[in-house]
């Protein structure tokens, strides 16, 4: 992939991953062929300020949880009711970079 398109994806894309992870991105799509840049182009990711505002609302049923995939904390979250908050009140400050790793997975997946 040319670096134009490299470049193109980093600026409409970089609030859905990780700041440091953006070098690193960068060059895994430079070694990319153009026959994945449709594939690259169609991937939906998360919001993070969106999962935030989620995880305020309804992470002490584990909606946040669920909605990212884990099916298992999410189960343990709405029985414990977040786990009497506490757990709530922790993933307040973890799910905007849970989140960004989930979007860089689903990257990964394509690009490698």
């Amino acid at each position: 992939m040319d670096a134009q398109k490299a470049d193109l994806f980093i600026m409409t894309h970089a609030k859905f991953f990780e700041p440091h992870l953006l070098p690193a991105i960068r060059e895994k799509l430079l070694q990319t062929d153009d026959s994945k840049w449709m594939m690259i182009q169609s991937i939906t990711y998360r919001e993070p300020i969106l999962m935030l505002i989620i995880s305020i609302l309804g992470g002490h049923f584990g909606v946040d949880r669920f909605i990212l995939g884990d099916m298992g904390l999410g189960v343990v979250k709405l029985l414990t009711c977040g786990g009497l908050g506490i757990w709530t009140v922790i993933d307040w400050f973890l799910i905007m970079g849970r989140t960004r790793e989930d979007n860089f997975e689903k990257l990964r997946q394509i690009v490698s």
